[in-house]
């Protein structure tokens, strides 16, 4: 069990709740995300095979909670995971069967009930805020350069005022790209303080929707180089295009992102050089998010231009800053030079296109502390 906050974990303390859960086995974790995004530590032995777990988090697609594809995993009531836990048969009916218990005696769950909230409020917990100190300019913040944890963020570049001509199709993605798909949790979890070693795992989940030349699919995560190499993983695409200061766009098809809002599935495609997203739809909050790194999110004026980009071809995103209201003039660079002209839709207030302009919505932040203004 991983209670939700402080809050939770205090009072349910307090009310002897957890006592109660670790009478009966239960493993009471710290209060964060931990199986809900891939970092539960089972035993090899659990998940080396297809196993099934049921669980009241909000997620339920193999990798999620264990980090193994061999884990199916079912979503259903804290009540409902409690007594099945309880059995050890998924295939238990509380309102009908019994329970053996350890002398033997077969025993029939009541039916549940408990307070809406706590009767006697809830608990604040552990205060562990620590205040910086009102004047910080004396605060150095020193990081190993040998750290693969830890990487101090330089500030992404502005917008050099100029259009993006000429971007390589980086990925083009078919069906559901979640933002698990695009930066994976589980082990790489480990690096998200580091955000040059996390981006090792950008798009790796992504299902490409080219075929190779001989008409086979490619396996997950890979692509083409378009810069005339070989076959790779988009990760290392994205640092050769980045190496090479080469910008990139990526295409996505329907809700593009949706799932965890990690902040992550939208730095990493800007670290690496990605400077356009352009989909069939986009997930609301990601799409936020990447304004916020400075990208610039697309949605097709028309969705059947996504069946048009081929892997060789280039697109031109023109007439920048986006303009509200206003629709953005695209085009799609075919091999032989000829161009098909579409629209991309966006959703930039005036106040994200500063985001855009100044290269990141934490640039504008910095920019008004600096001068007073924050």
């Amino acid at each position: 069990m991983s209670p939700g906050s402080e809050q939770t974990r205090a009072t349910i303390e307090r009310d002897g709740l957890i006592a109660d859960l670790e009478s009966i086995g239960a493993t009471v974790l710290a209060n964060a995300c931990g199986p809900c995004i891939g970092q539960w530590d089972r035993p090899a032995a659990a998940i080396d095979k297809p196993n099934t777990i049921v669980n009241s988090f909000n997620r339920n697609f193999p990798k999620r909670n264990d980090g193994s594809a061999n884990t199916l995993s079912f979503v259903t009531s804290p009540d409902t995971v409690v007594a099945l836990a309880l059995a050890g048969n998924l295939d238990f009916d509380p309102t009908t069967d019994t329970i053996t218990a350890p002398d033997g005696s077969q025993v029939k769950l009541d039916a549940p009930v408990g307070e809406v909230l706590p009767a006697k409020g809830y608990d604040p917990g552990q205060n562990t805020f620590t205040a910086p100190p009102a004047d910080g300019s004396g605060v150095d913040v020193v990081v190993s350069p040998t750290s693969d944890r830890l990487q101090l963020l330089a500030p992404f570049t502005a917008w050099d005022g100029n259009d993006y001509l000429g971007l390589p199709v980086l990925m083009k993605a078919q069906g559901k790209c979640t933002t698990d798909h695009i930066s994976a949790a589980g082990k790489w979890l480990t690096y998200r303080g580091h955000l040059e070693n996390i981006s090792g795992n950008l798009f790796l989940g992504a299902v490409n929707a080219y075929a190779k030349a001989d008409g086979s699919a490619y396996p997950v995560g890979i692509g083409k180089d378009a810069l005339g190499g070989t076959d790779d993983t988009y990760p290392n695409l994205a640092k050769k295009y980045s190496e090479a200061n080469v910008r990139w766009v990526a295409i996505g098809d329907r809700n593009y992102g949706e799932g965890s809002s990690r902040e992550h599935a939208a730095m990493e495609p800007r670290f690496r050089g990605g400077v356009v997203i352009i989909t069939r739809s986009f997930a609301r909050i990601h799409e936020t998010n990447l304004k916020k790194q400075g990208l610039v999110p697309l949605t097709f004026a028309d969705p059947a231009t996504y069946d048009l980009i081929g892997e060789d071809d280039r697109i031109n995103v023109l007439d920048l800053p986006p303009v509200p209201g206003k629709n953005v003039r695209c085009q799609i660079v075919k091999p032989d030079g000829s161009t098909v002209e579409f629209e991309g839709v966006h959703t930039f207030s005036p106040e994200q296109i500063e985001w855009f302009k100044a290269g990141s919505a934490l640039n504008v932040v910095r920019k008004k502390v600096a001068e007073g203004n924050a």
